[in-house]
């Protein structure tokens, strides 16, 4: 119990650091002169032309978020890479094998889907 505490009040001490932090800021931070002018983007130039009907396309969000999600199941292959040996030593080789085949086999469905879907496909 005396663990959940802990991390109880380093939250709490992390949230109050966070909110001084911001408060700190807004006080002593420069304050902005928020003009028409410095409120439009810079196109080299031109001007803004973005109207209220301007729409990005679904597929980008969808790219966006699978590229998310298939980038962060990498991710987690490296720790396994890094101690694999460990558990080889240990004797815990083939589970810890066996484990990672069932996490790619799953990776590998979830791209067999994402190319049949035609997820990433533009037109």
């Amino acid at each position: 119990m005396s663990g959940l505490l802990a991390v109880l009040i380093l939250g709490a001490i992390v949230a109050a650091f966070g909110a001084l932090l911001l408060f700190v800021s807004s006080k002593l931070g420069p304050k902005r002169n928020n003009t028409a002018a410095k409120m439009m983007p810079y196109e080299c130039g031109i001007p803004g032309q973005e109207t209220e009907d301007t729409k990005v396309s679904v597929k980008f969000y969808l790219t966006a978020i699978l590229f998310i999600i298939f980038d962060i199941e990498i991710i987690f292959m490296y720790p396994w890479a890094v101690t694999f040996l460990d558990f080889v030593k240990q004797g815990q080789g083939l589970y810890i094998l066996g484990g990672m085949g069932v996490f790619l086999l799953l990776f590998i469905v979830g791209l067999i889907w994402e190319v049949k879907s035609r997820a990433l496909d533009w037109n």
